[in-house]
């Protein structure tokens, strides 16, 4: 029993010191990273009123390394996102919003049904948009190693927008990943695609006038095709040469019009009402992320708009269940 104690005292005293030793080095690199951010015209008095009180976030970390969407299964993963219960929730939504909602699509070209899913997928209909500390959640990984230099960036320009007063810094409370708002949008995102459409000379976009705005400008932006097809999934013959399967979200390869590939699918009826000279791209969402997945199932034939999808979050499955919601949504307005 004395052993015991003393093995787990022993662990104790390895993660305080080991925590310890984050804090110190977290803190030296905060004192370097004020000296980027005077560099980018971000003012001392800002950056001291808005980082003084930033923390290392170990649970950040910890998020970093795991995320689900490389991890569940394809089937796991949609089902999830998709219920009947987020799709009666989406339509209690809309039903209270849709006045704004249905001028949004209007004015962006954007389908309603589209921002419905991306919101009820990325916040459950804005009932979590996320808890975090985005100042400590960006400052942690920015001093990460692993992505430092993309984090570094957004937590510029999140500054900078606080430095304008386009943003509340004591707002500021999201996701693990520094993602903001009923759509999750980044720093970036904000600066180059947020609007103020309500006119109040302030971007919230924790109110639905600005977010529903917002996220139909971003779509509109990327180049979303309203009334387009996102993907339909095909069953595959076992010669198709593997070299057009994508398994990765970070570039769709190997794409070619729809009429090339008709010949590896089985299914083919279910694209007989399609432009055969569309680009399309195939991808087996499971092949090489889960254990003992077949190498050509699930497979999907992907669209241009589902690699707009994409832009907004590099992950087939997002994708996917995003498109799948989308049409859960339309078949019940």
């Amino acid at each position: 029993m004395k052993q015991i104690n003393t093995l787990i005292l022993s662990i104790i005293l390895f993660f305080s010191v080991a925590h310890s030793e984050e804090n110190i080095e977290f803190n030296q690199w905060k004192v370097q990273f004020k000296k980027t951010a005077l560099a980018n015209n971000i003012s001392e008095s800002t950056f001291d009123k808005v980082m003084t009180n930033v923390r290392f976030l170990p649970k950040v970390i910890e998020y970093d390394r795991f995320q689900p969407e490389f991890y569940e299964d394809t089937k796991t993963y949609i089902s999830k996102r998709t219920s009947k219960k987020k799709v009666s929730k989406g339509l209690d939504f809309y039903k209270n919003k849709n006045d704004l909602i249905n001028k949004i699509e209007k004015i962006y070209s954007i389908e309603k049904e589209l921002l419905l899913a991306l919101m009820g997928i990325e916040t459950n209909y804005g009932s979590y948009v996320g808890k975090m500390d985005i100042l400590s959640s960006l400052a942690t990984l920015s001093f990460d190693k692993r992505r430092s230099k993309f984090f570094t960036n957004e937590l510029l320009i999140l500054l900078r927008l606080i430095e304008k007063e386009q943003i509340d810094y004591k707002t500021l409370y999201g996701s693990w990943a520094g993602a903001f708002g009923f759509f999750q949008f980044m720093p970036s995102t904000i600066k180059n695609y947020a609007i103020d459409f309500n006119n109040d000379n302030y971007i919230d976009l924790k109110n639905p006038y600005d977010a529903y705005a917002s996220a139909a400008n971003y779509l509109s932006a990327m180049g979303w095709k309203k009334n387009s097809p996102c993907f339909i999934r095909i069953e595959l013959d076992q010669d198709i040469n593997k070299k057009y399967l994508n398994v990765s979200a970070k570039k769709l390869i190997n794409q070619k019009k729809l009429k090339f590939f008709k010949k590896y699918i089985r299914n083919v009826n279910d694209l007989k009402n399609l432009d055969e000279n569309l680009k399309v791209a195939i991808i087996t969402p499971d092949k090489d992320i889960i254990p003992g997945a077949e190498k050509l199932k699930p497979a999907y034939i992907v669209f241009q708009n589902y690699e707009i999808i994409l832009k907004w979050n590099r992950s087939l499955r997002f994708g996917l269940a995003v498109c799948t919601l989308k049409d859960k949504l339309a078949n019940e307005i």
